[in-house]
C-alpha cells in the first residue's frame, strides 16, 4: 500500500504500534532487565539489597524514575489491551506455532497486569505511602518463605514478564526492519530464547535468595 492510498486511521494505527514497540523496549525493556540485576544482591544480603532496590540518591531522583517507568508502562499497558481486543491471530497465513506465541503473548500481557498491579502496590506504594518508609528486604523475604500465594505469584508473574519481554523484542526487531533475512530471523530467535532464559534466570534465582533468607 502506497503513502497516498494510507487513511488517516491507518496511518494513527501504525504510529500507535511503533509508539506501543517502542516504550516496551526503551525504557521499559531496559528498566526490568537493571531492576533484575539490581535484585540479584539479594544474594549479599538485607543491606545490599536496601541500597540497590529501594534506595536513591536523591528524593528527586526517585519521582523521575517513577515518571520515567510508570508512564511509558500505563501507556504501554493501555496499547497493548486495545491490540488483545481488536488483533486476531491469522491461522492461515501463519505458522501453528508462530500462532501460539502470539496466543501466548497475549494471554501472558494479562497476567502482567495483574502482577504488576499487585507488585506495584505491596513492594512500592503501599510501604511508602501507608507505612512510610520503602519495602523491607525482611518483609518481602519472609512473604516468600511463608506465604506460598506470594512465592507462586511471583515465579508465574516474572515468567510472564520473561516471556513478554524477550518476545516482544522479536517483535520489535521485525516490526522496526532490523531483521529481514531468513539467516537473520533464524539468529534472532536463537538470541530470543537465550534473552528469555537470561531474564528467567535472573527473575528465578533472586526469588530463591528471598526465599532462602525469609528462614
Amino acid at each position: 500500500m502506497s503513502a497516498a492510498s494510507t487513511t488517516p486511521a491507518e496511518s494513527g494505527n501504525f504510529l500507535r504500534s511503533r509508539l506501543g514497540s517502542l516504550l516496551a523496549i526503551m525504557p521499559l525493556g531496559v528498566w526490568t532487565l537493571v531492576h533484575l540485576w539490581n535484585n540479584l544482591s539479594a544474594f549479599q544480603g538485607a543491606s545490599a539489597w536496601q541500597s540497590a532496590v529501594t534506595e536513591h540518591a536523591h528524593p528527586l531522583a526517585q519521582l523521575i524514575t517513577s515518571i520515567l517507568v510508570l508512564l511509558p508502562l500505563a501507556l504501554h499497558t493501555i496499547w497493548g489491551l486495545s491490540r488483545i481486543f481488536t488483533a486476531r491471530a491469522n491461522v492461515q497465513r501463519y505458522t501453528f506455532f508462530a500462532n501460539l506465541k502470539y496466543i501466548i503473548q497475549r494471554l501472558s500481557a494479562i497476567g502482567i497486569v495483574l502482577f504488576l498491579g499487585a507488585h506495584i502496590w505491596l513492594a512500592m506504594l503501599h510501604p511508602r505511602l501507608v507505612e512510610h518508609h520503602a519495602e523491607a528486604f525482611g518483609d518481602i523475604a519472609g512473604q516468600m518463605h511463608h506465604h506460598m500465594p506470594t512465592l507462586i505469584v511471583y515465579i508465574l508473574g516474572t515468567l510472564g514478564v520473561s516471556y513478554h519481554l524477550a518476545n516482544g523484542v522479536s517483535t520489535f526487531a521485525m516490526g522496526w526492519g532490523l531483521v529481514g533475512t531468513r539467516r537473520a530471523l533464524k539468529k534472532l530467535e536463537l538470541a530470543t530464547y537465550a534473552l528469555f532464559i537470561v531474564l528467567l534466570g535472573m527473575s528465578w534465582a533472586t526469588i530463591y535468595a528471598l526465599y532462602v533468607a525469609g528462614r
